[in-house]
């Protein structure tokens, strides 16, 4: 029989957990605190498997789990943020007791950067779904503040965060319609991708606010990344049936015609922008293109073939990482 004061096995957690024990649960996560560090990152990556492979209800547990956003060590910290991404992408209203705690750890200048990059993923996820518990005036400050002048890999969770409190409500970005632009010349593609995505999203709702960003997104039409290329036809498409209009009318043969073979989610939305400038439209449009439900059905699987397309494997376990992901395999900790 197990000590109840002693910290409690990875094993033991994902028991509990399967149990929907949660009273269990909230026990040993308190006891998990005076565990050593190996043992407490160990047990929150069994929870995250746990939320990963089974379908269960993580409710009551965030301000739990939360505590450990505060740990002494980095890598604990890390964890739990990864975490917090896994529940927010399955079961948002789980992780709403904890967007405080998140929101300071993205806030904390301090803080590991990688940590505040997941911070800002976990709270975009929870956006979609519960926009008015994440986007108080500070958070939404500290995203696109952050895109001036934090490292490539917060940013590109940042730029991923305001897509999504986008797709929560297209109005609450409205008015930074010009402020996005500015970044996207970013150098990292998936920073471009979602702010494009972000911009599609609020033209959906207000095309007449794209006009802020015409000579930017037409820029993008330029892009060495097919997908962005993409999103940046989509909002001039967009933009091109409102009031404003499209001043002068891009080349989209020519975008088209760089392409040895173009992914069909560029073609869609060059054939989408090509009908909104015509002066006389006929026809439909491409299915799932210009409209905020195929961006929330879809974007997660854009992102995971730009990766697909650009990424390698790790050199000693063979984990498939993305071009933009961090500097060392998060599986085994091999340097890339």
């Amino acid at each position: 029989m197990s000590d109840p004061d002693q910290p409690p096995p990875p094993d033991r957690l994902t028991t509990l957990l399967e149990e929907q024990d949660h009273k269990g649960t909230v026990g040993c996560l308190d006891r998990l605190g005076t565990a050593d560090t190996e043992t407490r990152k160990r047990a929150l990556r069994a929870v995250r498997d746990a939320a990963e492979d089974l379908p269960l209800s993580f409710e009551e547990l965030a301000n739990p789990l939360s505590t450990f956003l505060t740990d002494d060590d980095r890598a604990v910290r890390l964890t739990t943020a990864k975490l917090f991404v896994t529940l927010a992408q399955s079961e948002p209203a789980a992780v709403l007791p904890a967007v405080d705690a998140l929101a300071e750890r993205l806030a904390d200048d301090e803080e590991f950067y990688y940590v505040r990059a997941r911070s800002a993923e976990a709270l975009g996820y929870v956006a979609v779904e519960s926009l008015e518990e994440v986007t108080d005036p500070e958070t939404l400050a500290d995203l696109r503040i952050g895109l001036e002048f934090d490292e490539p890999e917060v940013k590109e969770k940042l730029a991923k965060a305001l897509a999504y409190v986008a797709l929560g409500d297209p109005a609450r970005l409205r008015h930074q319609v010009d402020s996005l632009a500015e970044h996207l010349g970013d150098e990292n593609e998936l920073v471009r991708y979602h702010l494009c995505t972000a911009l599609v999203v609020v033209g959906c709702e207000y095309p007449e606010k794209l006009a802020e960003a015409a000579e930017p997104l037409q820029g993008r039409l330029g892009d060495e990344d097919p997908y962005v290329q993409g999103r940046a036809a989509e909002a001039l498409g967009l933009l091109a049936a409102s009031e404003p209009g499209v001043e002068s009318g891009p080349d989209l043969d020519d975008v088209e015609a760089k392409h040895e073979d173009p992914p069909t989610f560029l073609t869609d939305r060059l054939e989408f922008c090509r009908r909104q400038l015509a002066t006389e439209r006929s026809g439909g449009t491409p299915d799932g293109v210009g409209t905020i439900e195929s961006i929330r059905d879809g974007t997660d699987e854009v992102v995971e073939e730009m990766n697909a397309l650009d990424g390698d494997a790790c050199p000693h376990c063979g984990l498939d990482l993305p071009k933009s992901g961090p500097p060392m395999c998060p599986r085994c900790g091999t340097p890339r």
